[in-house]
C-alpha cells in the first residue's frame, strides 16, 4: 500500500523516477555500443539496478515517469564524441545530488535506501572504465598544456617584434608546426624507453595531435585580422577557452577540481604570455630591427 505524498513530495518523487528511468536508457543504450565484455556487463548491470530503482518508487509511492529523451540523445552523443569515461563520470557528478534527496524521504524508508545504492554505483563506475583515450590523457595533455603555455608566450612575444599580422601568423605556423612534431618525437622515444603500458606511435600521435590542434586555434585570428593588437587578443581568449574546455573535460574524466586545474593553467599561459611580450619589447627596442 502506497503512501500518498503531498504536492512539493510527489514533484521531488517524480522527478527522480524520471532520472532513474532516463539513466536506465542510457546505461542500456552505452552497454549495447561498448565494445570491451567487461565494461558493457557492468553498464547492463547498473541499467538494470537504475530500472529496479524506479520500480520502487513506483511501489512505494505510485509515482510514474516517462525517460527523459533529450538527455539520453546528449549523454549518447557525449559518449561517442569525447568518450565513454566524460560521459559517466559527468552523470555520476549529477547523481550526487540524488543521493542527498532521496535520503530525506523519511517517510518511504525504502526509498532512502536508494542513497546507499548510489554510493555503490559510483564505486562501480570508477571501477568500470579502462577506455583508451583515457590511458592517453597524459599524452594530450603534454601536448596541450605544453603547446597553450609555450605557444601563447611565442606568438606574444612575435605580436611585439613583428607587428604584421601576417607574417606573426606565418611564423607562428612554422614554429608550431615544427614544435608538435619534436614534442612528438619525445613522446614517442619517452614512452618506447620507460614501460608505461602505451604503445609508443599512439602516444606520440596524441601528443602531436594535441599540439597541432592548440598551435591552429591560437595562430588562426592573427591569420584573419588585420589589427594586430586585436588579434592578440583574440588569441589570448581563445587560449582561455581552451583552457577552460580542457580543464572542464580533464576534471571529469580524472576526478579532479576543476578551479584549481584551470587557474594553474590560466596563470602559467597568461604569465608567460606577458613575459615574452614584454622580451619582445625589449629586444625590438635594443636591437632596433624593424620587421
Amino acid at each position: 500500500m502506497t503512501n500518498t505524498p503531498d504536492t512539493q513530495t510527489l514533484a521531488q518523487l517524480r522527478a527522480f523516477a524520471r532520472a532513474e528511468i532516463t539513466e536506465s536508457r542510457i546505461y542500456r543504450r552505452l552497454a549495447a555500443r561498448e565494445k570491451n565484455p567487461q565494461n558493457r556487463q557492468v553498464l547492463e548491470q547498473i541499467a538494470a539496478e537504475e530500472e529496479k530503482h524506479y520500480e520502487l518508487i513506483y511501489k512505494e509511492s505510485g509515482v510514474t515517469a516517462r525517460p527523459d529523451k533529450l538527455k539520453i540523445f546528449i549523454y549518447s552523443l557525449l559518449a561517442r564524441v569525447l568518450g565513454l569515461t566524460f560521459a559517466i563520470k559527468l552523470m555520476e557528478n549529477g547523481e550526487h545530488g540524488a543521493v542527498k534527496n532521496y535520503s530525506q524521504f523519511t517517510q518511504y524508508p525504502t526509498i532512502c535506501e536508494l542513497a546507499k545504492e548510489e554510493d555503490a554505483h559510483e564505486q562501480k563506475l570508477i571501477a568500470l572504465i579502462n577506455e583508451e583515450r583515457l590511458a592517453y590523457m597524459g599524452s594530450v595533455v603534454l601536448g596541450l598544456s605544453d603547446a597553450l603555455v609555450e605557444f601563447t608566450g611565442a606568438l606574444a612575444g612575435f605580436t611585439f617584434a613583428l607587428r604584421d599580422p601576417k607574417l606573426i601568423a606565418l611564423t607562428g605556423a612554422i614554429t608550431g608546426i615544427a614544435a608538435a612534431l619534436s614534442m612528438a618525437s619525445s613522446e614517442y622515444l619517452s614512452s618506447k624507453s620507460e614501460d608505461t603500458g602505451k604503445h609508443p606511435v599512439k602516444a606520440a600521435l596524441y601528443t602531436g595531435a594535441a599540439y597541432v590542434i592548440t598551435v591552429a586555434a591560437l595562430v588562426s585570428p592573427f591569420a584573419l585580422m588585420h589589427n594586430v593588437l586585436a588579434a592578440l587578443g583574440v588569441m589570448l581568449g581563445a587560449a582561455l577557452v581552451l583552457i577552460a574546455a580542457f580543464s572542464f573535460y580533464y576534471s571529469v574524466a580524472r576526478g579532479e577540481n576543476f578551479r584549481r586545474r584551470f587557474v594553474e593553467m590560466a596563470c602559467l599561459s597568461f604569465g608567460v604570455a606577458g613575459v615574452s611580450f614584454f622580451i619582445g619589447y625589449l629586444l625590438k627596442t635594443l636591437t632596433g630591427i624593424e620587421a
